[in-house]
């Protein structure tokens, strides 16, 4: 039978009362539960651009983090993600100092904490089963490609590091998603709710730790995720530190019981949550399966994939030699299925980690090879032979300027790429 919450009457000290308002108001901003389901976007399309409204308004009549803000891009760290922050934060003061005059009779918010309990249970799964699921595939952070393993180590900032450093472990990054699930799923019942809970906070502590550590541009969610999880811990902390601490029993859970008098209630709650596991946990799990057991036939490339030295680089027909102090000749040339690389300081290209990126696209009728930027923005375009398998001759225009490339395809290798392991170590590696 389940447990029903304490009794109306039981009356909060003020200082609780008035730190659940703030609390109430600033845990639905940062959850935002209508937002999660994708079918809503024409809905919640209004409410974000409502929101960055806000944030532009308040930032440049409060909080100044930057006259002009950048939105939430590939990081959520930006200027506008902090302003957002400290909006957040603000409408929850406002918000409390309204609610505590309003509603100062108020003996206690125990039905209303246990709304915002769930919320912020299926908050937290809905983010673990996310970032869970597509670790456990190891799609989160791939193993490290030629590009990157070709790139010398103290030209890489330190988030590239850590993803790199995951993602060469593809065991480790499988099992860090299985934790993740694993939370999610204790979570979604009220009889594992509390270990749920702290399997969570453990997790997300370890996630904000590498994001601070490491300057991996989360932070601000990461620190939330922590936030929520420790909010939900709070309500239960007399239980927790009477088990783990005072080793004294521990009373039994009531805040994650609703007495659902109705039997429309009690289907309904059934229904919500297999709609939940479904969509973010069965569905993301087959079209996973589905994906890697199914997934797009792969031909040969036309370019053969891996490293090239540059045996010879000519610019209006004079050669140009390799020197170390030339920042801008073409030093070596990486190809895969997906993008390419070169060795040279040339800004056209997009420069990370001192290399220049490059998409590419092949015309095998005109024999020309194309450089792209993000797929729209043309670098240059070069026409291709292939004396034979291990050569590729470029030559086109650059500018006003011919250019030719001989490259060479080399067997560079890299140790790193093996995945070595060993149970009987005779020596530090």
């Amino acid at each position: 039978m389940d447990q029903t919450l304490p009794a109306e009457t039981a009356v909060w000290p003020l200082w609780r009362k008035v730190l659940f308002r703030f609390l109430f108001i600033y845990l639905i901003l940062e959850t935002a539960p209508w937002t999660w389901l994708d079918f809503l976007n024409f809905i919640n399309k209004f409410y974000y651009q409502f929101i960055d409204w806000l944030t532009a308004v308040a930032n440049s009549s409060l909080f100044h983090v930057r006259k002009v803000l950048v939105p939430v891009n590939g990081s959520g760290d930006t200027s506008a993600g902090w302003a957002g922050l400290w909006l957040y934060i603000l409408l929850g003061v406002i918000g409390c100092v309204i609610w505590s005059v309003a509603d100062r009779k108020r003996l206690n918010y125990t039905w209303l904490n246990y709304w915002l309990c769930l919320f912020c249970r299926y908050f937290i799964a809905f983010v673990a089963l996310q970032y869970g699921i597509i670790k456990l595939f190891d799609y989160q952070m791939p193993f490290p490609n030629l590009h990157q393993l070709a790139t010398p180590l103290g030209d890489f900032l330190p988030m590239r590091l850590s993803w790199m450093f995951i993602g060469y472990s593809g065991p480790y990054q499988t099992f860090s998603g299985i934790m993740e699930i694993i939370a999610a799923l204790l979570l979604l019942f009220r009889r594992t709710a509390t270990l749920g809970v702290l399997f969570a906070t453990a997790v997300f502590v370890n996630v904000m730790m590498l994001n601070l550590c490491y300057d991996i541009p989360v932070k601000i969610f990461s620190m939330q995720l922590v936030f929520t999880c420790l909010f939900l811990a709070a309500n239960e902390s007399k239980r927790i530190i009477c088990f783990f601490i005072l080793n004294k029993p521990a009373d039994v859970c009531s805040i994650y019981h609703f007495n659902y008098t109705k039997k429309w209630m009690r289907i309904t709650r059934i229904v919500l949550k297999v709609v939940f596991i479904f969509l973010f946990l069965v569905a993301p799990l087959a079209n996973n399966v589905v994906n890697i057991v199914f997934g797009p036939a792969t031909h040969p490339p036309v370019l053969r994939e891996g490293i090239y030295d540059v045996t010879q680089y000519r610019v209006n027909h004079q050669d140009i030699p390799a020197l170390l102090t030339d920042t801008l000749r073409w030093q070596d040339f990486i190809i895969t299925k997906d993008n390419g690389s070169i060795k040279t300081r040339d800004t056209s290209f997009i420069q990370r980690y001192n290399r220049a990126y490059f998409l590419y696209k092949v015309d095998t009728l005109k024999h020309t090879l194309t450089f792209t930027k993000k797929d729209t923005v043309v670098i240059l375009t070069m026409n291709y032979l292939l004396p034979d398998t291990n050569t590729i001759k470029l030559s086109g225009k650059r500018g006003n300027d011919s250019l030719f490339v001989e490259l060479k395809r080399t067997k560079r290798h890299f140790q790193l790429a093996e995945k070595q392991f060993h149970w009987l170590s005779e020596k530090n590696r």
